[in-house]
């Protein structure tokens, strides 16, 4: 059963003025320490598309991967890390996004995804949609089909959704 929001909330830290001043930084640590709050989140995100097909679960490095791995086993599907360049062993597809300053890139590993595979792609913060956007990009461009996206966190004034089109999304907590 999922803990309300405002449960889940409560062990959400705000700590002012990091990374930069004027920024209010989401720390999730406490959620991750109570076992109740953390098994409260899988419950949230797994609820939100335990209706839908999902063959693969796509984690985004590095806090993706501690909720996408748990969410998928719950949703009987297999998990697949989307990295940082140079972390993975084997022959890559790479996707190059643009930041506020600068660009980054990700990379999966080529036979990660099949074509016509659904793929949930879960991460702990959509903010500016940049990192989600070019997760979705990458798994299309192996033949995947999103299914949706999950995240712990939305922050609603960073508009990210408007990146991820139509596709379905479900954010457990947003914050303006």
């Amino acid at each position: 059963m999922a803990a309300a929001p405002d449960d889940l909330r409560s062990h959400v830290r705000d700590i002012a003025d990091y990374p930069t001043e004027g920024v209010t930084f989401r720390d999730i640590t406490p959620l991750l320490g109570n076992a109740a709050a953390f098994a409260a989140a899988i419950d949230g995100l797994v609820g939100g598309f335990a209706h839908v097909e999902v063959d693969r679960v796509v984690g985004v490095e590095s806090r993706g991967f501690i909720f996408g791995a748990p969410v998928a086993c719950r949703l009987g599907a297999g998990f697949v890390p989307v990295r940082k360049p140079g972390k993975l062993p084997w022959a890559v597809a790479r996707e190059e996004y643009e930041l506020e300053y600068g660009t980054d890139k990700l990379e999966i590993h080529r036979d990660a995804i099949h074509p016509g595979e659904r793929i949930l792609i879960v991460d702990d913060v959509l903010a500016t949609g940049g990192t989600a956007a070019a997760t979705a990009s990458l798994v299309e461009t192996l033949g995947g089909q999103i299914a949706g996206l999950a995240f712990l966190l939305e922050l609603d004034n960073l508009n990210g959704r408007s990146r991820l089109g139509e596709r379905p999304i479900r954010s457990l907590l947003h914050y303006g």
